[in-house]
């Protein structure tokens, strides 16, 4: 039986906040889940969600296969680079946040680590898109951090919120 407990949840308060990090992971679980309501102060219509494993910054070290719909257009491409999931911008309709999840399986095992990423972002009455990820972090550390932060170092928008979730099989 799968036994899912929160971690712990972190919204960001006034003023915006450069980065969300959730440290001390406990390693007595087989995955993870996170899951964020986001929004960044970039201007435009969209940024984008970068996830950091164990403070690794290296590009390289990560790869993803991701599918993308924007307004009935599709577009398919994969990368060695962070996952990089759209994020609501500062241009897009108030108070709307982007929905992210993000499912990391065997975390604390000693093989590269698997991720699947699932978002939703929309504009009211003028764009919505769907993002689906499969990404792969190549570290075989057991993941004890994670930090998220936007791809161009703008800052999250108050009230964006991440809850961490670990899954422990009985």
């Amino acid at each position: 039986m799968a036994v899912k407990s929160l971690i712990e949840t972190v919204t960001v308060g006034a003023g915006g906040a450069a980065s969300i990090e959730f440290t001390a992971i406990p390693q007595n679980g087989s995955d993870l889940i996170l899951v964020i309501s986001g929004r960044t102060a970039r201007t435009g219509t969209t940024g984008n969600l970068q996830i950091n494993v164990n403070s690794d910054t290296t590009a390289s070290n990560y790869s993803n296969r991701q599918l993308y719909a924007n307004n009935g257009t599709v577009y398919s491409f994969s990368a060695n680079e962070y996952p990089l999931p759209p994020l609501n911008a500062s241009s897009t309709t108030a108070n709307t946040f982007s929905s992210h999840s993000v499912y990391i399986s065997n975390y604390t095992s000693s093989n590269a680590k698997s991720m699947s990423l699932e978002t939703v972002t929309e504009n009211n009455s003028s764009a919505v898109a769907q993002d689906l990820q499969a990404a792969t972090w190549s570290g075989t550390s057991a993941i004890t951090s994670i930090q998220l932060k936007e791809y161009a170092s703008f800052n999250f928008d108050q009230y964006t919120t991440a809850s961490l979730y670990k899954i422990k099989y009985d």
